[in-house]
């Protein structure tokens, strides 16, 4: 009796085991979609709240959530459940991003099996043969009988797509639930391909006194994926990121759109950063740049600045001439103030000032960039050069008084800047020397201000239609 035991026991043991079912895929399209939010960065930087409806089994599933974006960061994401939070588990997740193409299709099917169907000129009749791809880099190489084809003699006939091609990029999860039935499940991940900028028009005065400003964020999305009727929020400030190679599944080109939100955003402080947020929903397409109101303000104050920028190299040697015809900067300057009719934080972007003529016609006159500002600020930006206010330096004196060693020199100089003005009406230069090592300017024309501890600044006020002449001798100590 025991023999005919310890028979049947090997039989059981070497009898195959029954196979478990497959779990068949479930997928999740936007249809599914509920809500989605998107909160976009300054470099290259999104997160995406994608909330979903699905229909889950008791047990094993496998979700497999599509049209999520192609440049996901498949280590930030987390996938959790609203309805049941702790009788869902992520066993395991993979990131689909390789999509079907026809070379990729090519590619996977190296090794095996496809049909070349050709089509006869005269008859249109086909015909087909079975072939064997060899290679696919840089076109197909196939096995056809007994002999080897390159290119594509007809048309490729596969018998399926393989289970690792998406046509859009999908994020494959295996989950365990406690219960069936529909859920609803938010899933949370970083992304690139998505990015905004602030821009900014200035339409000055006639006097050039006063300007409106009005502010757009452009936003820009080639991340692979379109979030309908998203919730949007921008955050403005330099966030840290640990640097690291992340491919993008495409290469995509560029429409535009422009939309105009009926009301300025609204902005919160967020940890060191400010954050913006649209109060309505605005839908984000693939490969689109669209635009939306920030903010406006009108006759906020300004100054208008000429500066003649100095170096610091002509204060050790001989020279004759330090330039004729030399460009003087014209500088415009505003407050972010609540005052000014500004008075919230202002992200970095590109400020475009235009000025009406004498039809009435907006001329553009200059840009600057700005970096974030925060309120109350002083906002600087620099149009240009003037064509009207000019200046001619030159060096009057130099000579050595001391110093025999390499760090113990010292020299007086002597300058001229001959300031012009062709305008009809007068204006202020300044005029910016930076001095190196120790000075001190033992004479002047004008009374010059100690700006910072190597730059003396003078304001030189030059009549219309008329000049004036700067002279100042410098001693500095190396």
């Amino acid at each position: 009796m025991s023999r005919i035991l310890l028979s049947l026991l090997c039989l059981a043991l070497l009898s195959p085991l029954p196979l478990r079912a497959e779990v068949e895929e479930q997928r999740s399209t936007l249809a599914d979609q509920q809500e989605v939010a998107v909160t976009i960065y300054n470099d290259n930087l999104a997160l995406i709240r994608d909330q979903r409806q699905v229909t889950l089994n008791a047990g094993e599933n496998h979700l497999a959530l599509r049209e999520v974006s192609a440049g996901m960061r498949p280590e930030t994401a987390l996938l959790h459940s609203l309805t049941d939070p702790q009788g869902l588990r992520v066993i395991e997740q993979n990131f689909d991003f390789d999509l079907l193409t026809p070379g990729k299709l090519l590619e996977k099917y190296v090794g095996k099996k496809v049909q070349v169907v050709r089509t006869h000129p005269q008859t249109g009749a086909e015909s087909f043969e079975t072939a064997e791809v060899l290679a696919a880099v840089e076109g197909p190489v196939l096995k056809i009988g007994d002999r080897i084809e390159t290119g594509v003699p007809g048309r490729l006939v596969y018998p399926d797509v393989p289970a690792n091609l998406r046509d859009r990029p999908t994020l494959v999860t295996q989950l365990h639930s406690d219960q069936g039935g529909e859920q609803q499940i938010e899933l949370s991940y970083l992304t690139s391909g998505l990015s905004w900028a602030a821009d900014y028009v200035a339409q000055l005065d006639a006097k050039g006194e006063r300007l409106d400003l009005s502010g757009w964020v452009t936003l820009t999305n080639r991340s692979g994926a379109t979030y309908r009727q998203a919730r949007l929020q921008l955050v403005a400030g330099d966030v840290n990121q640990v640097r690291q190679v992340t491919p993008m599944a495409r290469d995509f080109a560029m429409e535009k759109g422009m939309v105009a939100a009926s009301a300025p955003m609204r902005e919160e402080s967020l940890f060191e950063y400010h954050l913006y947020s649209l109060d309505r929903p605005t839908t984000l397409a693939d490969n689109q740049t669209k635009q939306v109101s920030l903010l406006g303000a009108a006759g906020v104050p300004v100054a208008r600045e000429y500066l003649l920028q100095g170096g610091d190299y002509y204060y050790r040697d001989r020279f004759d001439s330090l330039g004729d015809q030399l460009k003087v900067g014209v500088f415009l300057e505003l407050v972010n103030s609540e005052k000014a009719g500004l008075g919230m934080p202002l992200p970095k972007g590109i400020v475009r000032v235009y000025q009406k003529d004498s039809r009435g016609n907006a001329q553009f006159v200059g840009e600057d960039r700005i970096d974030h500002t925060p309120k109350n600020e002083t906002i600087r930006l620099k149009l240009g050069d003037a064509f009207d206010v000019t200046a001619k330096r030159k060096q009057t004196d130099f000579k050595k008084l001391g110093g025999d060693g390499r760090y113990n020199y010292i020299f007086e100089s002597a300058y001229e800047i001959v300031l012009k003005n062709a305008k009809s009406e007068a204006v202020t230069v300044k005029v910016a020397e930076p001095l190196p090592g120790d000075w001190k300017i033992a004479q002047e024309s004008h009374p010059h201000e100690k700006a910072a501890w190597g730059l003396a600044l003078w304001s030189v006020p030059v009549p219309a239609e008329g000049s004036t002449t700067l002279t100042y001798r410098a001693r500095v100590r190396y």
